[in-house]
């Protein structure tokens, strides 16, 4: 089965920026870019004259010409509900960020833009469509996955990528945390939990022993009837 093809608009008066911002978009597996608009008009025409081509997510700056981009935010959020926006902005007053957050904001980044920063945004919401299109329920442990993806805690992670050793991804270790404090009673296998994050075996018990290593999860050795032992992991929070 072929995996889904993500459209993007880019929205940024900065013809340079927004050609490395394109770039950015062609480096990541499953996006494609749509359209490159420089203005508030620019936009509002390219998104009333859609056909058949209609963007998953769309890239906005604050900082537009003819327009707030705050403003250009509200008409897509009223008109266009199943798009999500990522700020991509030089703007760090705080009113700006708490209205994009209000707003229902998919994430925002703050310019100039880490390219492994922002592939990890858009791997999230491949992620994210990914899970929400495959099912048509959801339980408790993934709305949580999902919102979570979302959070301060995420965000925080996300800035302490470059202190985690290779191979050990922030988002992924969230998920770990999070599937990993669910079972803090009983603990979980590797196995398990590769199963409910949705990474192999071998991977998750890379980022448990990571936990293990940083004394926020610990080990022990699960006797079965038969077989070896298993190593049974427990969080420590």
């Amino acid at each position: 089965m072929q995996n889904p093809m993500y459209n993007v608009l880019i929205v940024e008066d900065d013809f340079r920026v927004a050609e490395i911002t394109k770039g950015f978009v062609e480096k990541v597996d499953g996006f494609n870019v749509i359209g490159l608009c420089k203005t508030g008009a620019e936009t509002e025409s390219f998104l009333s004259n859609l056909n058949e081509t209609t963007p998953d997510l769309i890239l906005l700056d604050v900082y537009i010409p003819d327009v707030n981009g705050l403003d250009l935010f509200w008409k897509i959020r009223e008109n266009l509900h199943q798009v999500d926006i990522v700020m991509i902005t030089a703007a760090k007053e705080v009113y700006t960020i708490e209205e994009a957050l209000r707003g229902g904001i998919f994430d925002y980044i703050v310019k100039p833009v880490d390219f492994n920063r922002f592939k990890r945004t858009l791997d999230t919401f491949k992620d994210q469509r990914g899970s929400l299109s495959s099912k048509e329920k959801l339980n408790q442990e993934e709305i949580d996955l999902l919102t979570r993806a979302q959070s301060p805690s995420h965000s925080a992670a996300l800035v302490e990528q470059e202190q985690l050793p290779k191979g050990i991804d922030s988002i992924t270790l969230e998920k770990v945390k999070n599937i990993l404090s669910l079972h803090s009673d009983t603990g979980i296998t590797a196995s398990s939990l590769g199963e409910a994050v949705g990474i192999s075996r071998s991977t998750a018990r890379r980022y448990l022993e990571y936990l293990v290593s940083i004394s926020e999860a610990r080990a022990e050795l699960s006797y079965g009837d038969v077989g070896r032992p298993e190593r049974l992991y427990i969080s420590n929070k």
